[in-house]
């Protein structure tokens, strides 16, 4: 699996590498010019905000935990995922242990996590959705939107797969592990019990999943402004709806290439592809996808930075502590040697 995501961004990479050379190093490096500082700055506070609202969304399923925890392990999983060549399950494991370095239980971490997951997944079925149906009303004579709409069937699906497997799936690891019997299994048993009672815990929290959903959604709406205003200050303005359709379908299609680490290289095509449909150059095509790709290492990386400090901090008060006394002996008084044994 490593090496097949080895590859994967590998393969990325070069895609990305031979868009840029073949529509021009320089018609690119012009169309970000045309963006400017001004744009990019735009754009990273923005993702900032939505950090801290799609930090609140997890909130919504912790209550009683702190809200500038969540945000903090929202951060590092974006992180993990945007910078790091991880898959985007890596980016999820960071932010759990982040969360749960902040004093969350394990247990809860990871259940909120999944579930936090899940409501994300399903607002952007929602979000692809609407981008769907404006796509066939802005563009009715492409055929791209049909092959989109039936991915969107097998998403959904997926989801409701995953829930089911989510609110009842554990009920069969607890027979399977009773058929074991003791030894390893017990601790298996134990950790998914633990884990299914914190996830019928959340799913009780019916406000609070209903709230986590309907912020991610705003997000997701929200983060289609990004484009729109450095659009706009590139002096290539499109229409909100365009805008939205094309970030919609785009981010679709980043999540049907899971497997692609960050989704280099299916991020710039997919813009490309969408974004000339909509009279955008490839050239600002792929401006907007690295301009992106910017901001999330501009984010990214200072966190990431952060994180290793707090963690080499924790890890030496935890080698510090475990570490022996160290016992001085003070010699007799007018340094006389203390009497020879017998």
């Amino acid at each position: 699996m490593k090496l097949l995501s080895v590859l994967a961004a590998g393969a990325g990479v070069a895609a990305t590498v031979a868009l840029v050379g073949y529509f021009g190093a320089g018609a690119v490096g012009r169309a970000l010019a045309d963006i400017g500082v001004a744009g990019f700055v735009v754009v990273c506070l923005s993702q900032v905000a939505l950090i801290a609202v799609m930090g609140l969304a997890w909130h919504t399923l912790l209550p009683g935990s702190s809200a500038v925890h969540a945000m903090w392990g929202r951060t590092m999983r974006d992180a993990g995922s945007e910078v790091l060549p991880l898959s985007q399950v890596g980016g999820y494991v960071l932010g759990a242990r982040a969360l749960a370095l902040a004093g969350v239980s394990g247990t809860l971490a990871t259940a909120s996590t999944i579930v936090d997951v899940t409501l994300e997944f399903a607002s952007q079925l929602a979000y692809t959705a609407i981008g769907l149906v404006l796509y066939m009303e802005l563009r009715p004579d492409e055929v791209l939107g049909w092959p989109i709409a039936a991915s969107l069937g097998f998403a959904v699906a997926a989801a409701t797969g995953f829930y089911f497997v989510q609110r009842h799936g554990f009920a069969y690891i607890d027979r399977v592990a009773g058929i074991l019997g003791h030894g390893w299994a017990d601790r298996t048993a134990a950790g998914a019990a633990a884990l299914h009672a914190a996830l019928v815990a959340i799913y009780r929290n019916h406000a609070g999943l209903w709230w986590c959903f309907a912020l991610h959604l705003v997000c997701w709406i929200a983060s289609a402004a990004q484009s729109w205003i450095a659009l706009a200050i590139a002096g290539k303005p499109l229409s909100f709806a365009a805008v939205l359709t094309i970030e919609a379908l785009m981010h679709a299609i980043r999540t049907a290439a899971f497997f692609v680490p960050n989704a280099v290289g299916v991020q710039e095509a997919a813009y490309i592809l969408l974004g000339t449909g909509f009279g955008l150059t490839p050239e600002m095509s792929l401006a907007l996808s690295l301009l992106k790709r910017g901001r999330d290492f501009a984010i990214g990386l200072p966190a990431l930075g952060l994180w290793q400090v707090l963690e080499g901090n924790r890890l030496w008060r935890r080698s510090d502590r475990g570490r022996p006394a160290t016992v001085l002996v003070e010699p007799p008084a007018g340094g006389a040697r203390p009497p020879p044994r017998d």
